[in-house]
């Protein structure tokens, strides 16, 4: 620490795979099966360095050269406004030169975490892979049986897309396809995992309180974009389901991340708020928490298709007591070495590793540069 000028930068393309491919959701096509990343390496004079997804160019990361890692943070550990696009890097880097997990950098000081830190986590991996399935049963069972490899996997939250009749089916038959598959998942993950379902605004008020009474016994955790965003409407639904005894929470905050959000979140509309945690960044994030901690709101900051979000998101647990869950796109990125994290009984168990507790792969980073990065030196 005696010398954390920054003196060298590194940026890099990584392909990640899914174990399968990822179908439609309510509003696109295909996902597809890779995951592209951009990654970006910051070291210091004395030879620490820290990493994360960062798409900053070369124009921009050459005002770092030289810069003092102390002097790019604010007293309070944000990032300040010049260099909060290298947010991830920094706040590893940081980690690095304190022997400090993130998770323990963002907390109170008078915090005290059990080792190591675990973070309830969703599978997010059950997207429309049935749509070419005529049959409801066949297409529901289909779904049933990704959800099933899940469990598998450990994981006890799963996140079902919605929204067939917005765009791939017709109204009716996608509506009751959705419905045959929300069963389908519950039974086959049993009653006590938590199921979420996620609209992607492919419903409108009357189609998501259809789908919610229909699915009353499948006790669903949340309900996602249900529709585009309207407190009026969100009001509405509130009403609704307190008059039909339901306890789905209502979160959004993916597709429009809009500041309108939190007055809605304050207003006790919208229960769960889910900035991307990248588009948001970590610093904005500790600032976002704070605020639905103090009105009783929930957080889950998305991140779907950047691999590096599965283990980043759960380092905001340490300082949001209203953290709800970890998204979880289950990826394998040559390049990035996360076998210090684990998946057990539903939770994502975080290293208490410097830093992100995330390693490069040296040979394969470096190769990455050369082949479609770039790189500079003080």
């Amino acid at each position: 620490m005696e010398n954390a000028k920054i003196a060298r930068i590194e940026s890099a393309p990584l392909l990640g795979k899914r174990p399968r491919e990822a179908g439609n959701n309510a509003r696109l096509n295909i996902h597809g099966i890779n995951v592209h990343m951009r990654v970006l390496r910051l070291t210091t004079a004395d030879g620490a360095s820290g990493f994360g997804l960062c798409f900053a160019g070369i124009e921009s990361a050459q005002a770092l050269l030289g810069a003092d890692v102390f002097t790019l943070l604010n007293v309070d550990g944000h990032i300040g406004d010049a260099a909060r696009a290298f947010d991830f890097p920094l706040w590893d880097l940081l980690g690095v030169l304190r022997g400090k997990p993130v998770y323990e950098l963002a907390a109170p000081a008078k915090a005290q975490f059990t080792e190591p830190l675990r973070v309830p986590c969703y599978d997010t991996s059950l997207y429309m892979n049935d749509l070419g399935i005529e049959s409801d049963e066949a297409g529901a069972a289909l779904i049933a049986e990704h959800a099933r490899e899940g469990y598998e996997k450990n994981h006890r939250a799963f996140k079902i897309k919605v929204g067939r009749g917005a765009r791939h089916m017709p109204l009716e038959a996608g509506t009751r396809r959705d419905i045959a598959v929300i069963k389908a998942v519950r039974d086959a993950v049993g009653p006590e995992a938590a199921i979420m379902i996620d609209a992607n605004n492919g419903y409108n008020l009357n189609i998501a309180k259809q789908v919610l009474a229909e699915t009353a016994d499948c006790n669903l955790f949340w309900l996602e974009e249900a529709f585009h965003e309207d407190p009026e409407l969100y009001e509405t639904l509130r009403d609704w389901m307190e008059n039909e005894g339901l306890s789905v929470l209502i979160a959004d905050g993916e597709g429009w991340a809009a500041e309108a959000l939190l007055d809605w979140a304050r207003a006790g509309f919208v229960d769960v708020v889910q900035y991307d945690i990248f588009s948001h960044g970590f610093g904005n994030w500790l600032d976002t928490g704070a605020q639905l901690d103090g009105w009783g709101a929930r957080a889950a900051p998305h991140h779907y298709g950047r691999h590096l979000g599965n283990y980043v998101s759960g380092h905001l647990a340490g300082a949001v007591k209203g953290f709800a869950f970890v998204e979880w796109d289950e990826t394998t990125t040559p390049g990035i070495d996360a076998s210090a994290y684990r998946v057990e009984e539903g939770q994502v168990v975080i290293p208490a590793a410097a830093g992100f507790g995330l390693e490069l792969e040296e040979d394969v980073f470096r190769a990455a540069v050369r082949d479609g990065g770039w790189e500079l030196r003080l």
